[in-house]
């Protein structure tokens, strides 16, 4: 029955966007999140669903939607030189197999979010896109979160819809995903006009942040505490009563203490530890092997570049025996570590130019949705009242996302270029808005220019 629901609900997607080829570009976001040709077993696993829906978004644009306003703007110019960057690096990269295979997914996520931007013309479209990324995120969160709740969770054991460890199905990326996503859920709530805003809408909106905060202590995903913790204080900014929401967190958070499991207690306690923690100081073994790599490979080794790593180092071990501590020394050799660190996996990979760009990428979005919501945060017209918190909603995702990426390697990651898409969408809808308003005052200033003329003609 999976299966079948799957294929039908692929297929209707394809359908409605025969009438309406927008909805070809909510099909493209469905199956990149949720990858169902990966859920199904038989019907949807044969077919290319993707790179068909891929196609089909491409297509309805330039056959349905109108290019008269169509703007190319700076973060799409970067996102495109970064796009021929990754290609360059391509052709010189150390391991061109492994290269090639990151490529073939790599590519389409930055052109996808190149392309995003020139579909989201209206509000009801930005809505709809962000919606149709949150449900379908939502899926597997509620998903992983039932069975976290269920008792299903531990680190490496919370299985999810497929046993694939890409993508959105890795456990620290759904555990930063999950907590950037809870703000724009909020936003949803409060703000959508796609559904009236009752009672409903939000006790929904409210179970699925629960099964959001629920996934970091699913996957036991170090990174997801730390988003937690950001995300809280980001949350400050826009609370009116500051003392009472710190109240509220603390006591939702000791309140939650007694039904954590003791191996997540064990994890987490490993955030106070990084010397004597294995995993943590490969990581920092493997971020000085990159400084030195690109100290003689300033460009980049191209995709997956870490595979040529190696090293040894001292990792110290603690022995208590009674009121006797005593520290031991053991020799650990390893090698081809994955960076964990996007800024890292940037400059091992791509460079200091791949580097320079990715952050300003994201360095110009987040002063853009600051822009956006210092802008129209006063603005009194019920048409304005949605632009402020979006962009609000949208930088403190692009945060989170950016605290989670500092100990994973999710440079490229696909849902995360889609909310770039989305805020470079509002930037250019915004800044549409606001030249159709100064060109309507100016107009109306000519107009009244040229009646004061008629009415009082010059005298011969």
């Amino acid at each position: 029955m999976l299966d079948i629901a799957l294929f039908l609900t692929v297929m209707i997607f394809f359908a409605m966007g025969i009438r309406r080829p927008f909805i070809w570009v909510l099909a493209y976001l469905y199956i990149d999140i949720l990858a169902p040709q990966k859920i199904s077993w038989s019907l949807l696993s044969s077919i290319p669903v993707s790179l068909i829906a891929f196609l089909l978004a491409f297509a309805g644009w330039i056959i349905g939607d109108t290019k008269a306003n169509t703007q190319f703007t700076l973060r799409q110019g970067i996102l495109l030189a970064l796009l021929v960057w990754c290609f360059m690096t391509l052709q010189w990269a150390d391991f061109p197999e492994f290269a090639q295979a990151k490529w073939d997914w790599v590519w389409k996520a930055l052109v996808f979010a190149i392309f995003l931007p020139v579909t989201l013309t209206t509000r009801l479209r930005i809505e709809t896109a962000i919606l149709v990324m949150v449900l379908t995120a939502g899926a597997i969160i509620i998903s992983a979160g039932m069975k976290t709740a269920g008792g299903g969770g531990g680190y490496g054991n919370l299985y999810l819809f497929v046993n694939d460890n890409s993508n959105m199905y890795e456990s620290s990326t759904l555990a930063t995903v999950a907590i950037s996503i809870i703000p724009i859920i909020l936003w949803l709530a409060k703000h959508s006009t796609i559904y009236p805003t009752v009672w409903r809408v939000k006790t929904l909106a409210g179970l699925l942040i629960f099964a959001c905060l629920m996934i970091p202590i699913g996957t036991e995903a170090r990174t997801g505490l730390v988003c937690i913790g950001v995300l809280g204080l980001l949350m400050l900014r826009d609370v009116k009563r500051r003392m009472l929401y710190i109240a509220g967190a603390a006591a939702l958070g000791l309140a939650a203490l007694p039904f954590l499991p003791a191996s997540y207690y064990e994890r987490m306690s490993t955030l106070g530890s990084v010397q004597q923690d294995q995993s943590a100081s490969t990581r920092m073994q493997v971020w000085m092997w990159t400084l030195d790599y690109v100290g003689s490979r300033p460009l980049g080794g191209g995709f997956d570049a870490f595979r040529g790593n190696s090293f040894t180092y001292q990792l110290p071990v603690v022995e208590k025996d009674g009121a006797t501590v005593s520290v031991e020394y053991q020799e650990i050799t390893d090698g081809a570590r994955a960076y964990h660190s996007s800024i890292f996996e940037m400059l091992g990979e791509q460079g200091w130019p791949g580097l320079f760009l990715w952050l300003a990428l994201h360095g110009v979005g987040l002063w853009q949705m600051e822009v956006i919501r210092k802008r129209w945060m006063h603005r009194k017209a019920p048409a304005e009242q949605w632009q402020s918190p979006l962009a609000s909603a949208l930088q403190f995702a692009q945060i989170i996302y950016l605290v989670g990426a500092t100990f994973q390697g999710i440079a490229f990651q696909p849902f995360v270029l889609m909310l770039v898409g989305l805020q470079i969408g509002l930037w250019t809808y915004c800044r549409k808005r606001e030249s159709a308003k100064v060109e309507a005052v100016r107009k109306a200033a000519r107009d009244a220019r040229r009646a004061t003329a008629s009415a009082n003609p010059a005298m011969p």
